[in-house]
């Protein structure tokens, strides 16, 4: 039940080379992805690797808030896992774990995608919980695809996007 009264699609085309594919438990290939201390650090706040029990505990707190994806890449024809994104109105956290695709713009093309899926889904608006302060990247690439800041929190800051038009005060929709 990742979004009450919402079927979690399989796969969602992201570009001709990438795409989301639902999560189904399995996620060893990810644990390498989470030894990366400077990813740790973006992410978490912290160096200290995952071991597979904290990976594990991860996985199920994100399957059980909202839409778990695995980002992959097609490689010789073949899509291969390099990240994860969770999708839900109130947060949206993506990683991309393989460091040879960082800095390609995945990030941004996976985020479009999913406001794209919120406008979809009648959303009303979506919210990124907290960027790192010190995570320009993350930062530049929510910004990019029309999130704005929203308020600072203890370690960064939040930031939202409204997905339907504003009528004076009142959102269009009510589902924000």
């Amino acid at each position: 039940m990742p979004i009450p009264g919402v079927t979690q699609p399989e796969t969602i085309e992201v570009s001709n080379d990438i795409r989301l594919r639902k999560y189904d438990g399995n996620y060893d290939f990810a644990f390498s992805w989470y030894q990366d201390t400077e990813l740790v650090y973006l992410v978490d706040g912290d160096k200290s690797p995952y071991d597979m029990d904290r990976l594990s505990r991860m996985y199920s707190y994100l399957d059980a808030h909202g839409e778990l994806y695995f980002i992959e890449a097609k490689e010789d024809g073949a899509y291969r896992p390099i990240g994860d994104v969770t999708f839900w109105q109130d947060d949206m956290p993506i990683v991309i774990g393989d460091s040879k695709y960082r800095g390609r713009g995945i990030g941004r093309l996976v985020i479009s995608r999913l406001i794209e899926r919120g406008r979809e889904l009648g959303f009303g608006r979506l919210n990124v919980r907290e960027i790192y302060s010190y995570n320009i990247a993350s930062q530049r690439a929510f910004e990019s695809c029309g999130f704005v800041r929203d308020a600072e929190t203890e370690n960064g800051f939040c930031y939202y996007i409204e997905l339907t038009e504003r009528k004076g005060n009142m959102h269009a929709s009510e589902n924000s």
